[in-house]
């Protein structure tokens, strides 16, 4: 099947993800295979973004979330590191405008303040431009941790607890949801990893207790839409039982069909 015919399939189905994580990995491997610098690969990893950004808006997905700099990335060779953040400056000062025509609407979760000024600075700006849109949420992960966000979420409500504005009794995990920096958004129900790897690497550890996982050899930089499409087709033919079995989904959608 084409990238066409499998991209209307996946739309008559119907069961799209709301919202796909994607951890973006290959890119070091892509250029070393090519004999090209790694701070190369990044580069053309920028094209699959946008091309999964375009596809994401024609196939109605709510949003898009991509591990695009963790914390543990801090600690690569510094020469990376200033590419790395120069490249981000260069890209949403050249990609807004586009978002902006499509109806983007841009956020950040993670550490913005440690990013350079520059980078810092082009990235609120970015999302005060498009903070209106009403379109796909873009969901850049930038000097983010698992880890670091429960850690987080726990000493904000720590602090609540202890000003008298949270009772200790009601933490549950709606609580806990509402402190994480996705709190305005719903959890993933499917995370995609290129590369081949077979580990969550510190990402959205909360979130992706429910989430199906779908695992691709192909590296970031060759990832576009019709492998995009695949992995959702993929996920479409999955049962999500969320700790039931089978029957029991069954007999609700057969209520549903009766009702």
């Amino acid at each position: 099947m084409d990238e066409e015919g499998l991209k209307q399939r996946i739309i008559q189905q119907g069961n799209i993800p709301k919202h796909i994580a994607i951890i973006m990995d290959g890119n070091g491997r892509w250029a070393c295979k090519r004999q090209l610098s790694r701070v190369d690969g990044h580069r053309e990893g920028i094209n699959s973004v946008r091309e999964i950004v375009r596809a994401s808006g024609e196939l109605d997905i709510q949003y898009l979330t991509l591990y695009t700099f963790s914390l543990e990335n801090w600690k690569r060779p510094r020469g990376e590191v200033s590419a790395l953040m120069r490249l981000l400056l260069r890209t949403v000062r050249a990609e807004v405008n586009e978002l902006k025509k499509n109806n983007v609407r841009l956020m950040v979760i993670g550490r913005l303040d440690d990013l350079p000024g520059g980078a810092r600075r082009a990235m609120k700006k970015a999302m005060e431009m498009l903070k209106d849109n009403t379109g796909l949420t873009l969901n850049l992960a930038l000097s983010y941790g698992g880890r670091r966000e429960i850690t987080d979420a726990v000493q904000n409500i720590a602090h609540k607890v202890k000003s008298g504005q949270i009772d200790p009794d009601d933490i549950d995990e709606d609580v806990i949801a509402q402190h994480l920096y996705t709190a305005s958004m719903p959890e993933p129900e499917l995370l995609i990893r290129t590369s081949g790897e077979l580990r969550v690497s510190n990402f959205l550890l909360w979130q992706l207790a429910y989430t199906e996982i779908y695992v691709t050899d192909v590296l970031w930089p060759d990832f576009r839409r019709f492998e995009f499409f695949r992995a959702i087709a993929a996920y479409q033919n999955r049962e999500r039982r969320f700790g039931r079995v089978s029957e029991q989904l069954h007999q609700g959608q057969m209520f549903l069909k009766t009702a």
